[in-house]
């Protein structure tokens, strides 16, 4: 049996199931006399109080392990159990209903999780797995029972399950943990974070493994393709086998390649460098090569807590980052809120289309309260470092020119107030509006380089909502126009004398590497997992050739023929890459 779903941490794993079972607590309901109230006040304060040093203590072994941006997370528990509105409507109900603590507390919490469950706000939504988590935690404590115990697996085995609290994912040790499957969930939901954290393969969004697996089932995890095989026999079982020593034997020549250049035969140098979210993934980034972070997305900061993120916050977060990389460059991103990423606590307006709507720069110059704070943090960072700014979804020079004007002011008030940083530090823009690539010679003299942002150039290009599963096949990176696109900002980046990158997902991709390359792309930035990937392609062709290969490929006429075309010399150039 085969089960489908969204593949959320890479990796194959062949184990026995432990079908986890978050339990429905059943919560007693008992009339209580009004003397009563004071006590189950008192219970009910007493089951806060240790729920709280619960999940500080999750946040304290999280932090040593993980760092503290993960144990972060839990900052929206905490908020949960000090809400004083939720208590006040606890001992509104107490009083009014006398009913034992447990009941009234189960009630007024269910009710906000149907109302959160109810609403557009995609934040909100997400925060519904907070909720339930801190319910199930205070219920427990209420009860006298103990949580589920993932902490105590002996074995290691394939956790199913309907859906993982954060706490609840907290609790695993990777050792005992072979992989996740879960029904709800996507990439971005902090168990998927927590997977790619912790390198356990996961699939989740399956929406009914828990009902299709049984507890001893064995099952091959499948990562990669998001795919889950239930009970597969000896023949399916050894082709996983031998994928994954294929796999790990690429893997381990790849990493060889680790200290050597990216330059191919004929002595064209390019630049591999990494993309990232949090400074945790840093050991790895240095693990896999990378010769710099050519994308440090910075929402994160912004997405897993219930306020704005203090300029101290952020200049530590980014200080830190430029330390450890030193002498490579860092290019921080401004923040790219909107889209998919909400900040419900600013009351942001609902939109039709967020993925054209108020977000990124757009957000930034629209708030310059929050885009100044950010701006202080990355400039006093850089006096640690070799730190680099970018502005996503620039759509033209006058947002352009703008952003340049509140940078400058900024730099005029941290002299002032004399706080040291790099006056001659790069500034560059992100090219994914359509309207920026066609004017991007406009846009050459404003800054020092380009990063091509590929996810949304072509989604943007196409008109291919790319989260829309519905037209995922019409979300070509081979179109023609696509590739006419990115050919345009390289030849006008180069011909204003500033470099271009690329820290779209197309960058990661071995066949499109040889594209890009003969293009003449100047750094390739994709997650360090695939770095070594891209080196081994660019050192086993010469310059010339892919030169060649990305002329004969802008002479046809469908995406198709362009991705065929590529394959076929990617598996000429480089057999073990493309099976």
């Amino acid at each position: 049996m085969l089960i489908k779903g969204i593949p959320a941490s890479p990796g194959i794993a062949i184990g026995t199931v432990m079908l986890f079972d978050s339990e429905e607590i059943l919560v007693p309901r008992r009339p209580i006399t009004e003397e009563q109230i004071p006590h189950e006040i008192l219970r009910f304060e007493e089951a806060l109080i240790q729920t709280r040093h619960q999940i500080l203590a999750i946040q304290h072994r999280l932090a040593d392990e993980m760092g503290q941006e993960h144990a972060e997370i839990f900052n929206a528990h905490l908020l949960v159990l000090e809400d004083q509105s939720l208590r006040e409507e606890i001992l509104t109900g107490l009083k009014g209903q006398r009913l034992n603590v447990e009941a009234i507390f189960n009630d007024v919490v269910v009710r906000h999780l149907r109302a959160f469950a109810r609403t557009e706000d995609e934040y909100l939504r997400d925060r519904t797995a907070d909720i339930e988590d801190v319910r199930k935690r205070v219920l427990r404590n209420l009860l006298g029972r103990q949580p589920a115990p993932l902490s105590q697996m002996q074995e290691p085995v394939v956790v199913v399950a309907h859906d993982l609290a954060p706490s609840e994912t907290a609790l695993m040790h990777k050792q005992h943990v072979l992989a996740l499957v879960m029904d709800i969930g996507g990439r971005t939901g902090h168990t998927a974070i927590m997977a790619k954290s912790l390198e356990i393969p996961a699939v989740v969004g399956t929406q009914s493994a828990t009902k299709r697996i049984k507890k001893g089932d064995r099952v091959v995890v499948d990562g990669v393709r998001g795919e889950v095989v239930v009970d597969p026999d000896a023949a399916t079982i050894q082709r996983y086998e031998v994928e994954q020593r294929r796999l790990q034997e690429i893997n381990r020549k790849l990493l060889q390649l680790k200290s050597l250049p990216a330059q191919t035969l004929d002595g064209r140098r390019v630049i591999l460098s990494a993309n990232i979210e949090l400074p945790d993934e840093i050991p790895s980034v240095i693990a896999h090569g990378a010769e710099g972070i050519g994308l440090y997305r910075t929402e994160f900061f912004y997405l897993n807590r219930a306020d704005l993120p203090s300029e101290e916050v952020q200049f530590q977060a980014y200080k830190s980052v430029a330390e450890r990389m030193k002498p490579h460059s860092v290019i921080v991103r401004t923040v790219d809120l909107g889209g998919d990423k909400f900040l419900s606590h600013l009351n942001l307006p609902s939109e039709m289309n967020p993925f054209m709507g108020w977000r990124a720069i757009r957000f930034s110059l629209a708030r310059p309260d929050i885009f100044r704070i950010q701006l202080r943090a990355i400039l006093r960072a850089s006096a640690f470092g070799n730190l680099k700014l970018m502005f996503p979804m620039i759509s033209g020079v006058d947002e352009l020119r703008r952003a340049r004007e509140i940078l400058q002011e900024v730099k005029v008030e941290l002299l002032r107030e004399r706080h040291p940083f790099s006056t001659d530090m790069e500034v560059g823009a992100m090219i994914e509006v359509p309207s920026a690539a066609l004017t991007c010679d406009l846009l050459a003299d404003q800054v020092k380089f380009f990063s091509i942002g590929t996810n949304d150039l072509i989604q943007y290009a196409l008109a291919v909502d790319r989260v829309n599963e519905k037209i995922a096949y019409l979300y070509e990176p081979t179109h023609p126009a696509v590739i006419r696109l990115i050919k345009q900002i390289i030849d006008a980046g180069h011909a204003a004398g500033i470099w271009v990158g690329m820290c779209g997902e197309m960058a990661g991709e071995p066949a499109l590497a040889l594209l890009l390359l003969g293009l003449g792309l100047d750094e390739f930035s994709t997650s360090p997992g695939q770095l070594p990937i891209i080196k081994k392609v660019i050192r086993t062709v010469e310059h010339r050739a892919a030169q060649a290969i990305a002329q004969q490929a802008l002479t046809l006429h469908t995406g198709k023929e362009v991705e065929e075309f590529l394959a076929a010399h990617l598996r000429q150039l480089v057999p073990e890459l493309a099976e």
